[in-house]
Parts: C-alpha cells; sequence; structure tokens
C-alpha cells in the first residue's frame, strides 16, 4: 500500500474503531473492544495485522473521549491510559495527533452530504457562523466550529459536565432523587447510555415501582415498543432535557450556523426522536424563543462521522 497512507481511530469507552485514510478516501473501517487490548496502540496494531501486514501508514490522527492536555491521556470511561509519543512510536508514525472525539465529529460537519443528515426543525443556517455538535453515546460529548476566514476552528469542550437544569417540577424531582446518588448531576449523568439507566431508575423511584431493567438497551427497547410506561417517561424525558441542553449551547455559542446531533444513542432511535419533544423544549427558552426557533437542528446519520472530521484533519496542512 502507499506511503502516503494516514491511520485514524475513534476511540469511545467502549470500542476503538480504526480505518486508513488514502487519497481515495477512508478504507477498511473495523471495530475493536478496547476491553480486550491493553492500549490504542496494541488495539492499533492488531488492526493493522488483521489488514494482513500491507499497510504501513506514515502518520496519524486519534480521537478520543477524553479531556487533553499533555502528552498523557487518560480516557473519561475507559481504564485505558497512555503517552501519546510512546503510542506514536509503537506505531512507527512520523507524526500522531490526538484530539477529542466530538471535536472530530465537529470537523466532519462541513464535509457531511444531505443524506447524512436528518433536519429536525427551525430555519436556515446562516453561512460562516458558529456550528455547535453534541451528542449523547458512553458520554455527552459537546464542541463547536468557530468560522475562522474561510475555514473553521474546532473547539475542545466539555460541556457534557454543566450542571444539569430542570425545567419543570417532574424534572426537578428527578434531579433531586439522583443528588442523593452524585454529588454533582451533569447533563452526562443523564443524557448518555448510562444516564438512560440513571433516569430510568430515578423514574421508577419517583413512580413508586422497582425498577427492573439495567441496561441502555433494554430500557430504550421497551419505551419504543411501549411495553413499559416508565421506560417511555424515560425516552421521552431523555429527549425533552436533551433539548434543554442543546438550546443551552445554542444561546452560549451562538449557533446561527446550526445544531448538530451525533452520538451512538440517537441515530438508533431516530425516528422517535424526529418525533419527540426535542425541538419543543430547545426553543422553550421564554424571551429567545424567537432567536432559537430560526436554528436548525440537524441528527447525524453518518455511521461513522469522527472519521471523515478525521481523514479532514490528516489531509489539512496542520498535519501534513
Amino acid at each position: 500500500m502507499r506511503s502516503d497512507v494516514s491511520l485514524v481511530a475513534d476511540i469511545g469507552g467502549t470500542h476503538a474503531r480504526f480505518a486508513l485514510v488514502t487519497e481515495t478516501g477512508l478504507v477498511r473501517p473495523e471495530t475493536y473492544r478496547c476491553a480486550d487490548y491493553a492500549g490504542p496502540a496494541e488495539a492499533a496494531k492488531a488492526y493493522l495485522t488483521d489488514l494482513g501486514g500491507d499497510a504501513v501508514p506514515v502518520r496519524g490522527a486519534f480521537a478520543v473521549a477524553s479531556v487533553l492536555g499533555g502528552d498523557r491521556v487518560a480516557m473519561t470511561n475507559s481504564p485505558w491510559t497512555f503517552s501519546i509519543e510512546e503510542t506514536r512510536q509503537a506505531l512507527g508514525l512520523s507524526r500522531l495527533e490526538v484530539i477529542n472525539d466530538f471535536t472530530a465529529v465537529a470537523l466532519a460537519v462541513p464535509h457531511l452530504e444531505p443524506d447524512h443528515l436528518v433536519t429536525l426543525g427551525g430555519g436556515t443556517a446562516l453561512p460562516l457562523r458558529t456550528i455547535a455538535v453534541l451528542g449523547p453515546g458512553t458520554g455527552l460529548g459537546v464542541s463547536a466550529l468557530v468560522p475562522c476566514g474561510s475555514s473553521w476552528y474546532p473547539l475542545e469542550a466539555e460541556g457534557g459536565h454543566v450542571t444539569m437544569a430542570a425545567a419543570n417540577a417532574r424534572e426537578a424531582a428527578i434531579l433531586d432523587w439522583l443528588r442523593q446518588r452524585f454529588d454533582h448531576v451533569s447533563a452526562e449523568r443523564l443524557l448518555s447510555g448510562q444516564g438512560l439507566v440513571n433516569l430510568y431508575q430515578a423514574l421508577s423511584a419517583l413512580s413508586g415501582h422497582q425498577a427492573v431493567y439495567s441496561t441502555p438497551d433494554v430500557i430504550s427497547g421497551h419505551g419504543l415498543d411501549g411495553s413499559c410506561p416508565i421506560c417511555r417517561e424515560t425516552i421521552d424525558t431523555f429527549f425533552a432535557m436533551l433539548g434543554t441542553v442543546a438550546g443551552n449551547l445554542a444561546l452560549t455559542v451562538g449557533a446561527l450556523g446550526g445544531v448538530y446531533l451525533a452520538g451512538g444513542i440517537l441515530p438508533r432511535m431516530a425516528e422517535a426522536f424526529r418525533h419527540s419533544g426535542f425541538r419543543a423544549r430547545f426553543e422553550a427558552h421564554g424571551r429567545f424563543q424567537p432567536y432559537l426557533a430560526a436554528i436548525p437542528t440537524r441528527l447525524i446519520i453518518h455511521p461513522l462521522p469522527a472519521f471523515v472530521g478525521l481523514a479532514a484533519r490528516v489531509r489539512s496542512d496542520d498535519v501534513a
């Protein structure tokens, strides 16, 4: 394989996804369980071995679900910790850049095609205005793109850990119940895979019922098919509270270029999400309802949006 190949990886709390970037685009994506490997270098070597040894990448860009600063990376929702430089050397790369996973998703937005998006309401995005990106998965990722001349500057943010706000008495009771378990009830405590479980447990307790389900897939399944009223309320509340957070983010960064939603959870519930209370709650910000009503919200349904952003990154002059 040609020597201008780059290795890209999207590393979350549960899975590490790898692909190659060549002059023809993204090729040969594969997914590995993080629990099966000691760290990203070992998982990447397994990926390259599985390709048959004919791929020799010369540089790399990894997206990780972690706060970044310095050489050592400690994953937020995974036991993996690693040195960027040691990983670069172990993989024989001339350069390895590590960025936040939702920064990579944000970088993908200008490169997505219309069939990669589901519009959820709002007006028309204004050109070269700030774009907000957020989405629930293992955690709650948040980023934004700020216009910089004719290009974009991505923000590496940790907005998933803002304090969750209640929009009504029921949500206030949910937060009060969760504060008995956590010293800080962040948005991520409710708007993530584990957040679905936390939300279901709180609603079960507040409804006087025993919580009988313990995984987000089971809870969402029973909620979407209507077989469990508490699971149904869990899904409805999840969508509505995500609308609150998305509206707050749009106001905070002035996202007149649009708000894009991603992550591993929403695409699997795209139809229910499209018909949910998300958009109404997004706009429900008092005097600034007209401001938010003009902002389009779109769900990213591309299967690997972080790879699109990473591919753009390795092709840029910054990683040349």
